[in-house]
């Protein structure tokens, strides 16, 4: 049995939902949950919007010293601190489950999850690559830019129940309690850096190189986006599995990302239909309702936080902005 889960905030209800429909859709044998890291008594929420799945709020899975975590930690940090909990939780609570997979909520699936059932059969953890081939410009998102946020990306993770997988749960769930941070002067970039480690320290980790498997901004330079005989595919010979709408807001509508500037969508007409579809369904699911909502674990910055970025003061603007704005 495959449980999959995603994590927000109110404030991402609308994504997690957008996700949680397409994943059902392809894949309906799969069981969803949505992280909740969030309280939903605390606000005046109208009851039928919510999405109709599983909610499991953060207090429920008992997290040591949670109240330090939130402490400590911007609304960013915290989300994607808490992943390896939620992992921890589901391996203790729910023995039925083989796999579990992690999915960021601002994701779309697009093709049965075949492939990856396939891979979580023979390794015990899958990892995906941001890129898999060089960047042959000077633009942003660069090389150097990786090297500083991370090899590969883990708003996509799988594990298979094994004594390896709870090994890294522990492991990773240790390490985000304190070091979840954006502080790229210090070398950590929320969980990015921590679950490098992974093919180092655990056995049976597999990097899935498969073209249509997180698709976004930082890997279009080599993959095209084609739609055909009812089916995406990616450089018309592998399926589009997931798509990663990293950055991208409803508010700006003409950015491939916020992040970004070397994708666009007067140049990259193939990757319209795929944000058109996004945005709709974004909107379909109250993404305006949703967004505006203040998550109740969040305390009023500390100045600490942005004497940090004074450490940033020679980036370009845009990723200075981007920065803070994370903050």
């Amino acid at each position: 049995m495959t449980l999959v889960f995603t994590i927000c905030s109110v404030n991402y209800l609308a994504q997690a939902h957008t996700f949680g429909d397409s994943l059902k859709t392809l894949n309906p044998e799969f069981e969803f949950v949505i992280g909740l890291v969030d309280k939903l008594e605390t606000k005046s929420i109208d009851k039928t919007k919510l999405p109709c799945y599983t909610l499991l709020e953060v207090d429920k899975i008992n997290i040591p010293d949670f109240e330090e975590m939130c402490d400590r930690y911007n609304i960013t940090e915290l989300n994607t601190a808490v992943k390896p909990y939620y992992f921890d939780y589901f391996l203790k609570n729910r023995p039925e489950i083989t796999n579990i997979i992690y999915f960021d909520p601002d994701i779309i699936i697009f093709d049965k999850l075949t492939h990856l059932q396939d891979n979580l059969e023979k390794y015990n953890i899958v990892v995906t690559p941001h890129i898999t081939t060089p960047y042959n410009d000077n633009l942003w998102q660069s090389e150097e830019d990786l090297i500083n946020t991370g090899i590969y990306n883990f708003g996509f993770v799988g594990l298979k129940r094994s004594v390896e997988a709870q090994k890294m749960i522990k492991w990773w769930c240790e390490k985000l309690h304190n070091e979840c941070k954006i502080d790229l002067c210090n070398g950590l970039f929320v969980d990015q850096h921590w679950a490098e480690f992974f093919p180092v320290y655990f056995d049976k980790v597999f990097i899935d190189k498969h073209l249509g498997n997180n698709v976004a901004y930082w890997n279009l330079h080599e993959r095209f986006c084609s739609f055909e005989k009812n089916q995406w595919l990616i450089n018309k010979t592998q399926p589009l599995q997931f798509f990663h709408y990293s950055g991208y807001l409803i508010a700006k509508p003409n950015e491939v990302s916020k992040y970004q500037n070397r994708i666009n969508f007067e140049e990259r007409v193939d990757i319209i239909p795929l944000f058109e579809l996004y945005k709709n369904r974004l909107l379909a699911n109250n993404e305006l309702y949703w967004k505006n909502f203040k998550c109740d674990y969040i305390k009023p910055p500390k100045i600490t936080r942005f004497v940090r970025v004074r450490k940033y003061a020679k980036l370009p603007l845009e990723k200075l902005a981007s920065l803070i704005e994370s903050l």
